[in-house]
């Protein structure tokens, strides 16, 4: 008799059992007893019943009634709490990390770990009576992530990444990051109960371009071919074949190449292929396909003229055209539609959708939550009058209604763009007054962010006009600071999520900066400096570590290389690898000099604090990073550094 025996452990290493027998299985064990079922038979028999081992006290506290689970949420700093069930026990396959964890961070003031017991506490009734584990995060009381199942590896990094920001907020290095509470129960489990709870994820591909291929920026060209691939839906008109959920450059941790590229691991060269990935940044993309779209293409048949005239209308000799047919074919898969565009070679592809969505926890711990909540970017723009007389006012309404200030700027209009925000008003006649208004006084652009952003602008900001807008939403911002000579809305704001991204990017185009990590500066200390980067909002676009020879170093400082003290400048710069990248975002030259701070850290120490030379310099020489002074330096610098030649150079070291 092939058979089952029920235990804590068994939702990992029970395969042959389907979800219903291991539901009966529960059920049966709800009183403490143990079973065993019969696979062919489809019986269950009771087994002799060994009560799950509890956890380490020492490690792990335990909680088994609403009132310490009260007691719990008063704990300072982070909590992680092993929610269970009484028929399975808490999970053993990470007590030994738990334990790892305490040891290692040595932080029993800011960081705790406990057992949860479902059936006991009211407010994990969501999770009961279900088999997968389920890890919730508590910070300061407020629960602000959940994993389900014991993935020691994304466990592991929620917990290091939430420890290293709890003690920079001690230390007062950064203030307090404004979590949102996360609901126990998404909308999708409670609709469609415990099957829904137990499938993984969201239809998305993973694309990984390897370092190779970034630094000959082919990451750039599979993007553009991504978003110039378009099908026609049911109604004929075009949409979005593929659509670019998130992207990021990073250095992959090392258990994610090995498990994206486990299909490799019988390879000879398995080991120095991990090395190599790991070794550089990778752009790693996550790509929706939406739902399974028919692509309409179209065919050709002949079809005779004479059919549509009488014979002896027409000569002798007949004339073929040909009348077009619609046939449909399914749209591409990513792998072929790579491969098709011949970028195969560059771009490996998962498509597995559990793994997908084991690597996305990893590597984007906050993704599935913003796109469940549906947060949005939008361009908001406050036109010329009403910034200049409630610019103020404006802004703290702004963050008040939950919105957070990505960027922002003053800037005039050109006629185009003022014609793209004053297009509701073409067919009043005082447009042309209105538009050369808006080129001649300054405005103020920002990028918004928010759950429902476009909608909830859009609604804050209320109808067109100012009639429209005291007669049916005076509360409205177009109400509110209703100035000017012209009877409209004084605010804008983007039409869609499509419109509100390429509004985005023309009003604030994307710069590009060369930076430069010293060699002085410790492995520990460039890992700090490039997550920094990242905090900061740029993309590294580019990066490569080199060891920089005078004929290299010349491609950089080229602005002073006849300077006198040059020579103490190449004898630093020869004394290690150095660390080269591209940096983009809108401002990027600007926003990464004002990062780094003033040349002499003992100066930036006094007067700039924060900046990167002031925490990692240690004298005018050995200052830690570099960044290019002005916009034609960079795109030189960046033109001498990042060719085909000095790749090829940079690679072989």
């Amino acid at each position: 008799m092939q058979s089952l025996y029920f235990t804590e452990s068994f939702n990992f290493k029970v395969c042959a059992a389907s979800r219903k027998e291991k539901y009966l299985l529960k059920k049966l064990s709800s009183k403490g007893k143990a079973y065993t079922l019969d696979l062919l038979g489809k019986k269950a028999q009771q087994a002799p019943c060994h009560p799950p081992p509890g956890p380490d006290p020492a490690v792990q506290s335990i909680i088994n009634s609403q009132t310490l689970w009260d007691e719990m949420l008063l704990n300072k700093g982070l909590t992680v709490i092993d929610v269970y069930q009484a028929w399975c026990g808490p999970c053993k396959a990470v007590q030994a990390l738990f334990r790892k964890l305490k040891n290692e961070l040595n932080e029993d003031e800011i960081l705790h770990f406990a057992v949860a017991e479902a059936d006991n506490i009211v407010t994990l009734q969501p999770f009961r009576e279900k088999c997968e584990p389920v890890f919730l995060f508590s910070l300061n009381g407020k629960i602000v992530a959940k994993i389900k199942g014991a993935n020691a590896p994304l466990i592991n990094k929620k917990v290091i990444n939430l420890i290293e920001e709890e003690r920079k907020v001690v230390a007062g290095e950064m203030a307090r990051p404004q979590y949102m509470e996360i609901p126990l129960a998404d909308q999708s489990e409670e609709d469609l109960g415990e099957g829904q709870y137990e499938s993984a994820g969201e239809a998305y591909n993973m694309a990984i371009i390897k370092p190779d291929a970034v630094l000959r920026r082919k990451n750039i060209e599979i993007k553009e071919k991504l978003m110039e691939y378009f099908v026609l839906n049911d109604e004929f008109e075009t949409e979005k074949g593929f659509v670019i959920e998130i992207q990021d450059n990073m250095f992959l941790p090392e258990e994610v190449v090995r498990e994206f590229y486990s299909h490799l691991v019988d390879q000879p060269d398995f080991e120095e292929f991990v090395s190599f990935v790991i070794s550089g940044i990778s752009c790693v993309l996550i790509i929706s396909q939406g739902e399974e779209q028919e692509l309409i293409q179209e065919d050709i048949q002949p079809q005779s003229e004479s059919e549509e005239e009488e014979p002896y209308d027409r000569p002798e000799e007949t004339h073929v055209k040909f009348a077009p047919m619609m046939i449909k074919k399914k749209r591409d898969s990513l792998e072929d539609y790579l491969e098709r565009q011949h970028m195969s070679e560059f771009c490996d592809v998962e498509d597995d959708v559990s793994k997908v969505s084991q690597f996305v926890d990893i590597l984007f711990p906050n993704f599935k939550a913003m796109k469940s909540m549906n947060i949005q970017r939008t361009l908001a723009l406050l036109m010329p009058e009403v910034y200049e007389e409630s610019k103020d006012d404006i802004l703290n309404t702004i963050q008040n209604e939950g919105f957070t200030i990505l960027m922002q700027r003053q800037i005039t209009l050109s006629e185009e763009e003022a014609r793209t925000v004053c297009k509701n008003y073409e067919n009043e006649e005082y447009f042309s007054r209105l538009i050369a208004y808006m080129c001649s006084s300054p405005s103020y652009a920002l990028v918004l962010l928010r759950e429902n952003g476009v909608e909830y602008w859009k609604e804050l900001i209320g109808p067109k006009t100012l009639e429209e807008a005291f007669a049916s939403n005076p509360e409205s911002l177009c109400a509110q600071f209703a100035t000017g000579n012209f009877p409209i809305n004084q605010f804008y704001g983007s039409s869609s999520k499509a419109a509100a991204e390429k509004e985005i990017e023309d009003f604030f185009p994307p710069q590009s900066t060369l930076a430069l990590i010293k060699p002085h500066v410790t492995q520990e200390q460039r890992m700090e400096i490039l997550q920094s980067i990242k905090e900061a909002g740029f993309e590294i676009t580019l990066l490569k570590e080199m060891h920089l020879t005078p004929e290299h170093a010349n491609k950089v400082y080229f602005k002073i290389t006849g300077k006198e003290f040059y020579k103490n400048v190449l004898e630093v710069l020869s004394s290690g690898m150095s660390v080269i990248m591209v940096l983009t975002k809108w401002n990027a030259v600007a926003e990464w000099r004002r990062m780094i701070g003033p040349v002499d850290p003992e100066e930036a120490k006094l007067i700039s604090p924060d900046s990167l030379r002031a925490k990692y310099g240690i004298d005018i020489l050995r200052n830690a990073v570099h960044g290019s002074s002005t916009i034609s330096e960079a795109s030189m610098s960046i033109s001498n550094v990042f060719t085909e030649v000095n790749l090829e150079d940079g690679e072989e070291h």
